[in-house]
């Protein structure tokens, strides 16, 4: 039985001192190297983009006001329905509109046919003066041969008289005629000037008949209905309760208003392209395009322009964008007001070197002139002072070393950015961590892990 025991104990005690060699000589392999993250660098699309967040608004809308004052009687629409030109929304009563409406049109009947009777009394007046013409032409042949006839001493003068007398009669006959006819045209042109006014006094009256009735001006969606039948329209008071009937929306055209932080608003300008996503419609992206950025800076805190503002206090400011959608997308889910998030292209650069941003840091200290260490001439990082750059991962003598290359950046984008410089595509560089990248060293020995092995290296190490 002890020696069993003491079997045992050996056989233990050699797994211990095995396991202690293979500790030791992993340790020794492990020995003066860095765990670090890998990358590589990557020739592709960098794309630049500034966000904003705002509301989908159309980019035309109205206020229905009232125009007329009195009791809405019928409502045909509800908010929230599309709507068509010229269609009915609304009735205000209308009694006393139609009444004036009536009796104007009663009055223009009437001065119709007193201009009928005038331009009869005209047609009387000029058959009576071309009656007294032919009359007084009869009597001017039978004066002149009268006179004839008196002269030769063949009539009495009495009968001379007569025949003059008679023509005088059918001169002063002529005359009336013509007086009457002149005052049956101005009867008849007076009548049709009252006519005129008639037909004015109408227009205005229906007029009036119509601004009791409320239409669409256009196609869109009932965004507002503040009102309901039976309550009073008031007229003439901008604002006021009871003065705006409705809120039309057209939605043919939609728009996206965003706000720009000040430090982004210098990379937008008119014409960029926007992808933007509604939060009510989380799987659809709507392509649009920048149709209009602000001048003015909106306080952050209250939305004021900072033009208006009384207060000095310095504060985070945005800038508005309207962005535009483009046509031929389906908006017919979009309502006002939903919330919207606005991506805004502001640089494409293609089949360009770029690397994970995470890679870029700042020169080592053996790469920082002055320090009394040697630079690294080989990859070109002398002379380059605090240039940023990354580390090229390069096998020499069976082991992977890390060489600071100073490289000059261009477009980033959310997770890589481009570069230039003395490294090409496929090259593996660090990334990673942080904390390994700010003390790395100019061709430090390197392992690579991954991300997992990482974490549990370094929640292992006391």
């Amino acid at each position: 039985m002890k020696q069993r025991w003491k079997k045992i104990a050996v056989a233990v005690a050699i797994l211990i001192a095995l396991a202690a060699i293979v500790g030791f000589t992993v340790h020794q392999v492990q020995s003066g190297y860095t765990k670090v993250l890998l990358g590589t660098v990557e020739r592709g699309e960098v794309e630049a983009t500034v966000s904003g967040t705002g509301q989908v608004k159309p980019k035309t809308y109205v206020n229905i006001g009232a125009t007329a004052f009195g009791r809405i009687t019928h409502l045909y629409v509800k908010e929230g329905d599309h709507v068509h030109r010229g269609q009915i929304l609304a009735t205000v009563e209308n009694v006393q509109p139609e009444a004036s409406v009536a009796a104007q049109r009663e009055s223009i009947s009437s001065a119709k046919t007193d201009i009928t009777s005038y331009v009869a009394a005209e047609q009387t007046a000029q058959a009576n003066i071309e009656h007294a013409q032919a009359d007084l032409e009869q009597k001017k042949l039978d004066f002149d041969r009268y006179r004839q006839l008196y002269n030769e001493k063949l009539v009495s003068k009495q009968e001379f008289d007569a025949r003059k007398a008679a023509l005088d009669l059918d001169v002063a006959s002529l005359a009336q005629s013509n007086a009457a006819l002149n005052q049956a045209k101005a009867q008849t042109d007076s009548a049709r000037g009252h006519l005129g006014t008639a037909v004015a006094t109408l227009r205005s009256d229906v007029d009036a008949l119509s601004k009791t009735v409320s239409v669409a001006p256009y196609d869109g969606i009932v965004t507002n209905l503040p009102v309901r039948e039976g309550e009073t329209m008031v007229i003439g008071i901008q604002n006021a309760e009871g003065s705006t009937l409705m809120t039309i929306a057209d939605m043919s055209v939609v728009t996206a208003e965003v706000k720009i932080d000040e430090t982004d608003i210098v990379n937008v300008h008119m014409g960029q392209p926007v992808n933007v996503t509604v939060d009510a419609l989380p799987d659809k992206i709507l392509k649009g395009h920048v149709t209009e950025v602000g001048d003015q800076a909106l306080l952050r805190s209250s939305g004021v322009a900072t033009s208006q503002s009384t207060s000095g206090t310095e504060e985070a400011k945005d800038f508005k964008v309207i962005v535009t959608l483009d046509g031929g997308q389906d908006v017919s889910a979009l309502r006002p007001g939903l919330s919207a998030t606005a991506r805004i292209v502001t640089a494409d650069h293609k089949n360009v070197l770029a690397i994970p941003i995470q890679a870029l840091c700042p020169p080592p200290a053996a790469a920082k002139p002055g320090n009394g260490e040697a630079n690294n001439t080989a990859n070109g990082a002398s002379g380059t002072g605090s240039k940023e750059g990354v580390f090229v991962v390069r096998k020499e003598a069976g082991k992977l070393h890390a060489h600071f290359v100073p490289l000059t950046t261009g477009v980033s984008g959310a997770s890589n950015m481009e570069v230039s410089g003395a490294i090409h595509a496929g090259d593996q560089i660090v990334t990673g961590t942080y904390k390994v990248l700010r003390v790395l060293k100019e061709n430090a020995a390197v392992k690579a892990v991954t991300a997992a092995e990482l974490a549990t290296s370094d929640s292992a190490t006391p």
